[in-house]
């Protein structure tokens, strides 16, 4: 495979396409985002050379910027039993992938994501006690205290990943998920400070924001 790509022709409806971009913490060299998607090898940490010669050559082909599939904060929030978990084994092998991209010049930050009730294994939690039409299993009620490890659990991963060299860390919060699950009355039905009006239907989701921001630090995106 060649090294690099050659760029193609910028639309004219998209003159800076291909021009640096400053996101605050890093400058990206262009605005071309390889966007979140799961390609079979995350959740096989023993195939974490391949998965960083994929992200590897899709830097090398012009994205400026790289987001991963999917990694649990913890094992609760896994999307299968042997799905992707950002534990500290894992991200010490994943210092090959940011290695590769980074030696591309490109940028790529991990992505943090708790299935909540979406969880296809018994050990699966939400905002509530139920069963969601994607799992045969029903996910038990987070408690308060529960609630609390999971916002720390979000702070650990993204630590972790960032010394493993990623440049930040994206937090699904849309789709569903768990970070959705407690912001839609749908599915959170708390009548604890985790619930009720909206007020508290968000107050976890910033919650995690703000505790993986402070674990982050400022250098991160």
């Amino acid at each position: 495979m060649p090294a690099s790509l050659p760029h193609p022709t910028v639309p004219r409806s998209f003159p800076r396409l291909l021009s640096p971009l400053d996101l605050g913490p890093f400058e990206v060299r262009n605005r071309v985002v390889m966007g979140s998607m799961h390609v079979g090898l995350e959740d096989r940490p023993g195939d974490v050379k391949k998965l960083a010669a994929y992200l590897g050559e899709r830097a090398r082909g012009g994205a400026g910027l790289i987001v991963t599939g999917g990694y649990s904060p913890d094992r609760t929030g896994r999307l299968t039993p042997g799905g992707a978990q950002a534990d500290a084994r894992t991200m010490r092998g994943h210092s090959l992938i940011t290695r590769e991209v980074h030696e591309a010049d490109g940028r790529i930050i991990l992505q943090l994501l708790h299935a909540g009730r979406y969880a296809f294994h018994p050990l699966s939690a939400s905002s509530a006690a139920g069963k969601s039409p994607l799992s045969p299993f029903r996910a038990r009620r987070l408690t308060r205290r529960g609630v609390g490890r999971t916002i720390e659990h979000f702070a650990e991963a993204a630590r972790r990943a960032v010394e493993a060299g990623y440049d930040g860390v994206e937090i699904m919060g849309s789709e569903g998920y768990l970070l959705n699950q407690f912001l839609a009355p749908a599915t959170n039905r708390r009548r604890d400070r985790w619930g009720r009006g909206t007020e508290g239907r968000r107050a976890m989701p910033l919650a995690v924001a703000a505790a993986v921001r402070e674990a982050i630090g400022p250098e991160a995106l």
